[in-house]
């Protein structure tokens, strides 16, 4: 998964400017990259996570979707 596909399912399941994801993983190398990808949309300030919880079998993310005019 990469920084785009990440966002665009963010996008998908947001309710107004808020989303929450569950996203099912494979490996423990997928775990690391999903939640660093997240954190990269963060510090461009895409999003701000509220909570990213690491599970057996998925990442949950929970936050808020940015929207900002240029």
């Amino acid at each position: 998964m990469d920084k785009a596909k990440l966002y665009k399912n963010i996008q998908h399941v947001n309710r107004g400017n808020f989303f929450a994801i569950e996203i099912p993983i494979a490996t423990k190398s997928e775990e690391k990259s999903i939640k660093e990808l997240a954190k990269e949309l963060e510090n461009e300030g895409k999003i701000k996570l509220r909570e990213c919880v690491l599970r057996d079998y998925s990442v949950y993310l929970h936050g808020i979707i940015k929207y900002a005019s240029k």
